[in-house]
Protein backbone atom coordinates (compact mmCIF):
# COMPACT_ATOMS: atom_id res chain seq x y z
CA UNK A 1 0.00 0.00 0.00
CA UNK A 2 1.45 3.38 -1.36
CA UNK A 3 2.07 5.95 1.87
CA UNK A 4 -1.05 8.71 2.47
CA UNK A 5 -2.36 10.82 5.12
CA UNK A 6 -5.96 10.87 6.18
CA UNK A 7 -7.85 12.14 8.79
CA UNK A 8 -11.08 10.83 10.59
CA UNK A 9 -11.10 12.38 12.96
CA UNK A 10 -7.14 11.31 14.26
CA UNK A 11 -4.71 12.55 11.01
CA UNK A 12 -2.87 9.81 10.24
CA UNK A 13 0.12 9.50 8.79
CA UNK A 14 0.72 5.90 7.06
CA UNK A 15 3.30 4.06 4.92
CA UNK A 16 6.42 2.43 5.52
CA UNK A 17 9.32 4.71 6.39
CA UNK A 18 7.04 7.69 6.65
CA UNK A 19 8.19 8.06 10.68
CA UNK A 20 10.86 10.24 10.36
CA UNK A 21 9.59 13.03 8.20
CA UNK A 22 5.79 12.73 9.74
CA UNK A 23 7.40 13.40 13.10
CA UNK A 24 9.52 15.96 12.38
CA UNK A 25 6.55 17.57 10.26
CA UNK A 26 3.94 17.49 13.57
CA UNK A 27 6.77 18.83 16.22
CA UNK A 28 6.46 22.24 14.47
CA UNK A 29 3.09 22.49 15.93
CA UNK A 30 3.14 22.18 19.40
CA UNK A 31 5.09 23.86 22.54
CA UNK A 32 8.39 23.01 24.03
CA UNK A 33 6.97 21.20 27.03
CA UNK A 34 7.15 17.33 25.62
CA UNK A 35 6.02 14.37 27.76
CA UNK A 36 7.55 11.05 25.95
CA UNK A 37 5.85 8.10 27.31
CA UNK A 38 6.16 4.19 26.48
CA UNK A 39 6.39 1.15 27.68
CA UNK A 40 8.93 -1.37 28.86
CA UNK A 41 12.56 -2.16 27.43
CA UNK A 42 12.30 -2.64 23.49
CA UNK A 43 12.00 1.04 23.10
CA UNK A 44 15.54 1.67 24.45
CA UNK A 45 16.99 -2.03 23.21
CA UNK A 46 16.19 -1.33 19.90
CA UNK A 47 17.67 2.34 19.32
CA UNK A 48 14.44 3.89 18.87
CA UNK A 49 14.15 5.57 21.74
CA UNK A 50 17.58 6.81 20.85
CA UNK A 51 15.88 8.17 17.73
CA UNK A 52 13.19 9.97 18.94
CA UNK A 53 15.37 11.96 21.81
CA UNK A 54 17.58 13.22 18.60
CA UNK A 55 14.67 14.36 17.29
CA UNK A 56 13.17 16.13 20.13
CA UNK A 57 16.17 17.60 20.46
CA UNK A 58 16.94 18.85 17.26
CA UNK A 59 13.25 20.62 17.32
CA UNK A 60 14.53 22.47 20.47
CA UNK A 61 12.15 20.42 22.88
CA UNK A 62 12.36 19.76 26.46
CA UNK A 63 11.88 16.29 27.00
CA UNK A 64 10.52 14.35 30.12
CA UNK A 65 10.29 10.45 30.23
CA UNK A 66 7.44 8.92 30.66
CA UNK A 67 7.98 5.55 31.03
CA UNK A 68 7.40 2.01 32.29
CA UNK A 69 3.59 1.59 30.66
CA UNK A 70 2.97 -1.89 31.29
CA UNK A 71 0.49 -4.08 29.06
CA UNK A 72 -2.29 -3.59 31.40
CA UNK A 73 -2.21 0.27 32.44
CA UNK A 74 -3.02 0.86 35.64
CA UNK A 75 -5.60 3.83 37.33
CA UNK A 76 -2.22 4.35 39.51
CA UNK A 77 -0.02 5.09 36.19
CA UNK A 78 -2.57 6.99 34.56
CA UNK A 79 -2.46 9.82 37.54
CA UNK A 80 1.52 9.35 37.54
CA UNK A 81 1.15 10.64 34.15
CA UNK A 82 -1.55 13.57 34.80
CA UNK A 83 1.12 14.35 37.82
CA UNK A 84 3.98 14.86 35.89
CA UNK A 85 2.13 16.58 32.87
CA UNK A 86 1.12 19.02 35.57
CA UNK A 87 4.67 20.06 37.17
CA UNK A 88 6.10 19.57 33.55
CA UNK A 89 3.44 21.90 31.64
CA UNK A 90 3.22 19.45 28.66
CA UNK A 91 2.35 21.34 25.54
CA UNK A 92 2.35 17.87 24.18
CA UNK A 93 2.49 14.18 25.00
CA UNK A 94 3.98 11.63 22.42
CA UNK A 95 3.09 8.25 23.15
CA UNK A 96 5.40 5.55 21.38
CA UNK A 97 4.29 1.82 21.32
CA UNK A 98 1.03 -0.15 20.99
CA UNK A 99 -2.56 0.35 22.85
CA UNK A 100 -1.83 -0.23 26.19
CA UNK A 101 0.73 3.05 25.64
CA UNK A 102 -2.35 5.05 23.78
CA UNK A 103 -4.42 4.28 26.08
CA UNK A 104 -3.00 5.46 29.14
CA UNK A 105 -1.99 8.25 27.55
CA UNK A 106 -5.39 9.16 25.91
CA UNK A 107 -6.66 9.31 29.60
CA UNK A 108 -3.21 11.17 30.42
CA UNK A 109 -4.12 13.89 27.98
CA UNK A 110 -7.40 14.61 29.54
CA UNK A 111 -6.28 16.00 32.75
CA UNK A 112 -7.56 19.40 34.33
CA UNK A 113 -7.23 21.27 30.87
CA UNK A 114 -6.85 18.72 27.96
CA UNK A 115 -3.27 18.18 26.62
CA UNK A 116 -2.43 17.19 22.81
CA UNK A 117 -1.48 14.05 22.11
CA UNK A 118 0.51 12.47 19.40
CA UNK A 119 1.02 8.48 19.18
CA UNK A 120 3.84 6.72 17.10
CA UNK A 121 2.66 2.95 16.71
CA UNK A 122 5.24 0.24 17.50
CA UNK A 123 2.70 -2.43 17.91
CA UNK A 124 -0.45 -2.69 15.71
CA UNK A 125 -3.35 -4.66 16.29
CA UNK A 126 -5.89 -2.77 19.24
CA UNK A 127 -6.31 0.63 16.96
CA UNK A 128 -6.19 2.18 20.15
CA UNK A 129 -5.06 5.25 18.20
CA UNK A 130 -7.86 5.78 15.98
CA UNK A 131 -10.35 6.48 18.76
CA UNK A 132 -10.48 7.82 22.27
CA UNK A 133 -11.26 4.84 23.97
CA UNK A 134 -9.15 3.43 26.58
CA UNK A 135 -8.82 0.11 29.25
CA UNK A 136 -7.79 0.80 32.35
CA UNK A 137 -7.37 -1.32 35.16
CA UNK A 138 -8.28 0.05 38.84
CA UNK A 139 -6.38 -3.07 40.51
CA UNK A 140 -7.99 -2.18 44.00
CA UNK A 141 -11.29 -2.99 42.82
CA UNK A 142 -10.25 -5.40 40.40
CA UNK A 143 -12.38 -4.01 37.62
CA UNK A 144 -10.43 -3.73 33.85
CA UNK A 145 -12.82 -1.45 31.97
CA UNK A 146 -13.61 0.96 29.50
CA UNK A 147 -12.87 5.35 30.11
CA UNK A 148 -13.08 8.07 27.74
CA UNK A 149 -10.16 10.31 27.23
CA UNK A 150 -8.66 12.82 24.18
CA UNK A 151 -8.21 12.08 20.65
CA UNK A 152 -5.39 11.77 19.44
CA UNK A 153 -4.07 14.83 17.19
CA UNK A 154 -2.24 12.71 14.93
CA UNK A 155 -0.79 8.73 14.80
CA UNK A 156 2.00 7.88 12.73
CA UNK A 157 1.86 4.42 11.45
CA UNK A 158 5.05 3.14 9.62
CA UNK A 159 4.92 -0.73 9.26
CA UNK A 160 9.05 -0.57 9.31
CA UNK A 161 8.13 0.26 13.34
CA UNK A 162 6.25 -3.10 14.29
CA UNK A 163 9.93 -4.61 13.64
CA UNK A 164 10.83 -3.49 17.06
CA UNK A 165 8.84 -5.84 18.96
CA UNK A 166 8.50 -9.35 19.18
CA UNK A 167 6.73 -12.13 16.79
CA UNK A 168 4.42 -13.51 19.40
CA UNK A 169 3.00 -9.52 19.68
CA UNK A 170 2.52 -8.92 16.44
CA UNK A 171 0.63 -12.11 15.90
CA UNK A 172 -1.12 -11.01 19.27
CA UNK A 173 -2.01 -7.74 18.37
CA UNK A 174 -2.99 -9.14 14.62
CA UNK A 175 -5.56 -11.66 16.60
CA UNK A 176 -7.24 -8.10 18.76
CA UNK A 177 -7.67 -6.79 15.15
CA UNK A 178 -9.33 -10.12 13.99
CA UNK A 179 -11.53 -9.88 17.32
CA UNK A 180 -12.73 -6.27 16.76
CA UNK A 181 -13.91 -7.28 13.01
CA UNK A 182 -15.88 -9.96 14.51
CA UNK A 183 -17.79 -8.60 17.62
CA UNK A 184 -18.68 -5.76 14.89
CA UNK A 185 -19.38 -7.89 12.39
CA UNK A 186 -22.00 -10.03 14.66
CA UNK A 187 -23.28 -6.65 15.93
CA UNK A 188 -26.84 -5.27 15.15
CA UNK A 189 -28.52 -5.34 12.23
CA UNK A 190 -28.14 -8.60 11.07
CA UNK A 191 -29.32 -8.19 7.52
CA UNK A 192 -25.70 -7.98 5.41
CA UNK A 193 -24.89 -3.77 4.72
CA UNK A 194 -21.59 -2.41 2.88
CA UNK A 195 -20.16 -1.86 6.69
CA UNK A 196 -20.11 -5.54 6.94
CA UNK A 197 -18.88 -6.53 3.23
CA UNK A 198 -16.13 -4.28 3.88
CA UNK A 199 -15.77 -6.12 7.57
CA UNK A 200 -15.64 -9.24 5.44
CA UNK A 201 -12.62 -8.07 3.25
CA UNK A 202 -10.39 -6.99 6.39
CA UNK A 203 -10.84 -9.98 8.01
CA UNK A 204 -9.55 -11.87 5.34
CA UNK A 205 -6.84 -9.51 4.93
CA UNK A 206 -5.42 -10.22 8.50
CA UNK A 207 -5.87 -13.98 8.63
CA UNK A 208 -4.10 -14.02 4.90
CA UNK A 209 -1.31 -11.46 6.18
CA UNK A 210 -0.97 -13.26 9.55
CA UNK A 211 -0.04 -16.01 8.12
CA UNK A 212 2.11 -14.76 5.85
CA UNK A 213 3.99 -12.70 7.88
CA UNK A 214 4.90 -15.66 10.36
CA UNK A 215 5.77 -17.58 7.23
CA UNK A 216 8.59 -14.72 6.39
CA UNK A 217 8.66 -11.90 9.28
CA UNK A 218 10.47 -9.75 6.56
CA UNK A 219 6.99 -9.23 4.59
CA UNK A 220 7.20 -5.58 4.62
CA UNK A 221 3.68 -6.03 2.46
CA UNK A 222 2.36 -8.21 5.21
CA UNK A 223 3.37 -5.67 7.54
CA UNK A 224 1.96 -2.54 6.23
CA UNK A 225 -1.53 -4.71 5.31
CA UNK A 226 -2.08 -5.82 8.95
CA UNK A 227 -1.30 -2.54 10.20
CA UNK A 228 -3.58 -0.74 7.99
CA UNK A 229 -6.20 -3.93 8.81
CA UNK A 230 -5.78 -2.52 12.51
CA UNK A 231 -6.62 1.23 11.94
CA UNK A 232 -9.62 -0.24 10.31
CA UNK A 233 -10.92 -2.10 12.73
CA UNK A 234 -11.27 0.72 15.32
CA UNK A 235 -11.40 3.80 12.92
CA UNK A 236 -15.16 3.69 13.22
CA UNK A 237 -15.94 2.75 9.42
CA UNK A 238 -16.78 -0.85 10.03
CA UNK A 239 -18.89 0.09 12.37
CA UNK A 240 -21.15 2.94 10.61
CA UNK A 241 -24.80 1.93 10.93
CA UNK A 242 -23.98 -1.17 13.22
CA UNK A 243 -24.64 -1.36 16.94
CA UNK A 244 -21.57 -3.41 18.07
CA UNK A 245 -21.39 -6.00 20.50
CA UNK A 246 -17.89 -6.75 22.22
CA UNK A 247 -19.14 -9.67 24.46
CA UNK A 248 -15.93 -11.18 24.41
CA UNK A 249 -13.74 -8.15 25.04
CA UNK A 250 -15.89 -7.69 28.20
CA UNK A 251 -14.96 -11.28 29.40
CA UNK A 252 -11.23 -10.90 28.84
CA UNK A 253 -11.02 -7.71 30.12
CA UNK A 254 -12.60 -8.63 33.79
CA UNK A 255 -10.30 -11.92 33.37
CA UNK A 256 -6.72 -9.44 32.57
CA UNK A 257 -8.32 -7.39 35.37
CA UNK A 258 -7.57 -10.79 38.20
CA UNK A 259 -5.09 -12.36 35.96
CA UNK A 260 -2.83 -9.39 34.23
CA UNK A 261 -2.67 -12.11 30.82
CA UNK A 262 -1.94 -11.20 27.57
CA UNK A 263 -5.46 -9.62 25.66
CA UNK A 264 -4.89 -11.51 22.68
CA UNK A 265 -4.16 -14.61 23.93
CA UNK A 266 -7.21 -14.39 26.47
CA UNK A 267 -9.37 -13.26 23.18
CA UNK A 268 -8.36 -16.04 21.10
CA UNK A 269 -9.49 -18.71 23.90
CA UNK A 270 -12.46 -16.68 24.34
CA UNK A 271 -13.71 -16.58 20.97
CA UNK A 272 -14.73 -19.76 19.87
CA UNK A 273 -16.23 -20.97 23.07
CA UNK A 274 -18.73 -17.67 23.16
CA UNK A 275 -19.39 -18.75 19.99
CA UNK A 276 -20.81 -22.03 19.83
CA UNK A 277 -22.95 -20.90 22.85
CA UNK A 278 -24.62 -18.64 20.75
CA UNK A 279 -24.76 -21.23 17.15
CA UNK A 280 -28.72 -21.34 17.25
CA UNK A 281 -29.20 -17.93 18.09
CA UNK A 282 -26.47 -16.33 15.76
CA UNK A 283 -26.44 -19.39 12.88
CA UNK A 284 -27.30 -16.67 10.23
CA UNK A 285 -24.67 -14.44 10.67
CA UNK A 286 -22.53 -16.67 11.57
CA UNK A 287 -22.81 -18.91 8.90
CA UNK A 288 -21.94 -15.94 6.25
CA UNK A 289 -19.23 -15.22 8.09
CA UNK A 290 -18.18 -18.99 7.67
CA UNK A 291 -18.75 -18.83 4.12
CA UNK A 292 -17.06 -15.12 3.10
CA UNK A 293 -14.51 -15.45 5.60
CA UNK A 294 -13.09 -18.52 5.76
CA UNK A 295 -14.48 -20.26 3.11
CA UNK A 296 -16.09 -23.42 4.60
CA UNK A 297 -19.69 -24.60 3.83
CA UNK A 298 -22.13 -27.32 5.08
CA UNK A 299 -25.02 -29.00 3.60
CA UNK A 300 -27.57 -26.68 6.76
CA UNK A 301 -27.52 -23.16 7.73
CA UNK A 302 -26.26 -24.04 11.23
CA UNK A 303 -23.98 -26.67 9.86
CA UNK A 304 -21.96 -23.93 7.94
CA UNK A 305 -21.72 -21.61 10.86
CA UNK A 306 -20.20 -24.62 13.27
CA UNK A 307 -17.91 -25.31 10.55
CA UNK A 308 -17.26 -21.91 10.60
CA UNK A 309 -16.44 -21.79 14.47
CA UNK A 310 -13.92 -25.09 13.89
CA UNK A 311 -12.25 -22.98 11.33
CA UNK A 312 -12.08 -20.15 12.84
CA UNK A 313 -10.09 -22.71 16.49
CA UNK A 314 -8.35 -24.18 13.71
CA UNK A 315 -6.36 -20.68 12.72
CA UNK A 316 -5.94 -19.88 16.54
CA UNK A 317 -3.71 -23.07 16.95
CA UNK A 318 -1.94 -22.60 13.42
CA UNK A 319 -0.64 -18.99 14.37
CA UNK A 320 0.63 -20.28 18.21
CA UNK A 321 -2.28 -18.82 20.23
CA UNK A 322 -3.67 -21.09 23.01
CA UNK A 323 -7.39 -21.87 22.81
CA UNK A 324 -7.82 -23.15 26.68
CA UNK A 325 -6.74 -21.41 29.89
CA UNK A 326 -4.38 -23.66 31.10
CA UNK A 327 -1.71 -22.90 27.69
CA UNK A 328 -1.81 -19.52 29.77
CA UNK A 329 -1.18 -20.86 33.01
CA UNK A 330 -5.06 -20.37 34.63
CA UNK A 331 -6.51 -23.12 36.53
CA UNK A 332 -8.31 -21.45 39.40
CA UNK A 333 -12.38 -22.36 38.96
CA UNK A 334 -12.93 -19.74 41.55
CA UNK A 335 -10.82 -16.76 40.00
CA UNK A 336 -13.07 -17.66 36.74
CA UNK A 337 -16.08 -17.37 38.74
CA UNK A 338 -15.24 -13.89 40.02
CA UNK A 339 -14.34 -12.61 36.17
CA UNK A 340 -17.94 -14.09 35.41
CA UNK A 341 -19.66 -12.07 38.50
CA UNK A 342 -18.28 -9.06 37.79
CA UNK A 343 -17.61 -8.37 33.76
CA UNK A 344 -19.84 -6.06 32.35
CA UNK A 345 -22.64 -7.53 30.25
CA UNK A 346 -23.49 -6.38 26.92
CA UNK A 347 -27.14 -6.89 25.41
CA UNK A 348 -25.73 -9.13 22.95
CA UNK A 349 -25.35 -9.62 19.43
CA UNK A 350 -28.16 -12.13 19.19
CA UNK A 351 -28.87 -12.97 22.56
CA UNK A 352 -27.67 -11.72 26.13
CA UNK A 353 -25.99 -14.26 28.22
CA UNK A 354 -25.87 -14.67 31.83
CA UNK A 355 -23.57 -14.63 34.53
CA UNK A 356 -23.94 -18.29 35.16
CA UNK A 357 -23.27 -19.21 31.26
CA UNK A 358 -20.58 -17.11 31.19
CA UNK A 359 -18.72 -19.05 33.97
CA UNK A 360 -19.83 -22.59 32.30
CA UNK A 361 -17.93 -20.68 29.04
CA UNK A 362 -14.91 -19.70 31.09
CA UNK A 363 -15.20 -23.52 32.63
CA UNK A 364 -15.26 -25.36 29.42
CA UNK A 365 -11.77 -23.74 27.84
CA UNK A 366 -10.06 -24.42 31.03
Amino acid sequence: MNRFDYQFPVRIHFGQGCFEDSLKNELQKYGKNVMLAYGGGSLKRTGLYDRIVAMLNEAGKTVTDFGGIMPNPTLKKVQEGQQLARETKADLILAVGGGSVSDCCKIVAMGDTPIPLGVVVTASGTGSEQNNGAVITDEEKKVKGAMWGVFADFAILDPDLTKTVPMKQVISGAFDTLSHCMETYLGHPHTCNLSDRINEAVQRSVIKNLKAIIANPDDDFARSELMWASAMGENGILKLGKVTDFQCHMIEHQLGAYTDCNHGQGLAVIHPAVYRHLLDAGKEKLARMAEEVWSVKGITQAETAALGIDALEAFIKEIGLPTRWSEMGITDERMLRAVADTCFITPGCCRQMSRDEIFEILKEVM
